[in-house]
């Protein structure tokens, strides 16, 4: 056989492999496992994975390009830009914005960024690793978002931007954010990592900031195993977001490309010397951040089923919101953000102060259950052991951040969970709130 034979050989015996080695399993109550988040994929994802190892291209290649380009359009922005996972896309967005290119409108030291202490991380890491001030506003309880009542309190002559994720898919408010963005004339980027495909107003969320971000980690909407993205309209950000992505450089030639601009030796850019080569000419202090095609090409195979991942996260939460709605004496459950339809990355729940049970009790009943949990991140990140020493302001209290980061946890919806083990793990709960109450749920209390 030819080297072209050999391959569909090769193509079709993976196919094979992948019903072998992942056929569907029963689920045993209290016995089988129900995680947060987890992969799910089909033969498709493994025979593009291997495509793109029989490629042997083992940089950014030929599925990343088709990525971006199909992610693009589905999103209805005109550039994505991958990179290795979300919290890097964080970093990019907000880095860009710190370039000379951008005039009286690039961020430095010491300018201010508004977000919320109530999340993961990688939204607030790239503003302090940037040399700016984080701002920290507090959280409405229902969504779980910024409470935009004091946006506009919060605005200083140093505030020059707004990076706000929409907590576990649920939109932010949008609408309000937005106003005081175009006020003040602020960058907005938001992380829409946990969000992919909600939309606010009819309008897919990471369409609204300047930067927006994605996640392709397993836990998220669609999985290349680690990958990030940074979504945006404007061309001159595009540019910069690839120069900080791709080592600082000013080039633009992809990966195995030379002379893509028609001049690589006609450039004459700082104190070089006329005619230095561009492809090592740096405009920024950047990074590599660049991914492999080879998590490119899952990723390509997994966009085929994102409109079904999403579909299925909706109809997951809302039936364990359905079905635990007995238990609200009790317990606060999530509201999605009004003029909203969530692409629902968890379902949160937080126990209400003046219940018999505390949070930990009741996680502990969960997990003993076999049934998974996450609190809602880093609860309230100045609290955290990593920030102690930050520069920071904070506008008003963070009660509602505290109340989540005591009381909160937030259980999965994740495409992979059955009707089985959704009604299982409401069963689960309305057990437990029973046994640890007294009273029959759903009787007057």
């Amino acid at each position: 056989m030819d080297a072209e034979e050999l391959r569909q050989d090769i193509l079709q015996r993976v196919a094979a492999y992948h019903a072998a080695a992942f056929p569907a399993r029963s689920f045993v109550p209290g016995q089988t496992p129900i995680p947060v988040s987890g992969r799910v994929f089909d033969q498709t994802d493994l025979i593009y994975l291997a495509e793109a190892c029989l490629d042997f291209w083992l940089t950014t290649g030929r599925f990343a390009a088709q990525f971006e380009q199909e992610f693009a359009q589905g999103l209805g922005v005109r550039h994505a830009l991958l990179c290795n996972s979300g919290s890097s896309a964080n970093l990019l967005a907000l880095s860009a914005l710190t370039s000379p290119e951008l005039g009286d409108r690039q961020l430095r030291s010491g300018d201010e960024v508004i977000t919320v202490a109530a999340g993961f991380p990688t939204t607030l890491n790239p503003i302090l690793q940037n040399g700016l001030v984080p701002v920290f506003l507090d959280i409405e309880l229902a969504t779980h978002n910024i409470d935009v009542q004091r946006l506009e309190e919060a605005i200083s002559p140093r505030t020059r931007a707004i990076m706000l994720a929409h907590t576990l898919g649920n939109p932010f408010n949008l609408e309000a954010v937005q106003q005081v963005v175009q006020r003040h004339n602020l960058w907005l980027i938001e992380d829409n990592c946990d969000a992919l495909g909600s939309t606010y107003n009819g309008q897919l969320t990471g369409t609204f900031g300047d930067l927006a971000t994605v996640s392709f980690y397993p836990a998220h909407h669609i999985t290349m195993g680690e990958g990030g993205c940074v979504l945006t309209n404007q061309p001159r950000l595009k540019v910069l977001v690839e120069s900080f992505r791709d080592w600082g450089r000013s080039c633009w030639c992809a990966p195995g490309k030379d002379d893509t601009c028609g001049k690589r030796f006609g450039w004459q850019l700082g104190d070089l010397p006329a005619g230095y080569d561009h492809k090592y000419t740096y405009s920024h202090i950047g990074y590599n951040l660049k991914l492999t095609d080879m998590q490119a090409a899952i990723g390509v195979a997994q966009l085929q089923k994102l409109p079904g991942f999403i579909a299925t996260r909706r109809y997951n939460w809302q039936r364990l919101s359905a079905g635990l709605q007995p238990l609200s004496d009790w317990l606060i459950l999530p509201q999605p953000t009004p003029n909203s339809d969530p692409s629902w990355f968890g379902f949160l729940i937080t126990v209400r102060p003046e219940a018999p049970f505390s949070r930990n009790d009741l996680v502990r009943h969960l997990e003993s259950h076999k049934i998974g949990t996450r609190l809602l991140f880093g609860g309230n990140l100045i609290r955290q052991p990593a920030y102690r020493q930050m520069p920071h302001r904070v506008v008003g209290e963070l009660k509602q951040t505290d109340l989540v980061m005591n009381q909160s946890f937030w259980i999965g919806v994740y495409p992979g969970l059955t009707e089985p083990m959704l009604d299982y793990m409401v069963d689960t709960l309305t057990s437990f709130v029973r046994q640890s109450t007294g009273i029959t749920v759903g009787a007057s209390s």
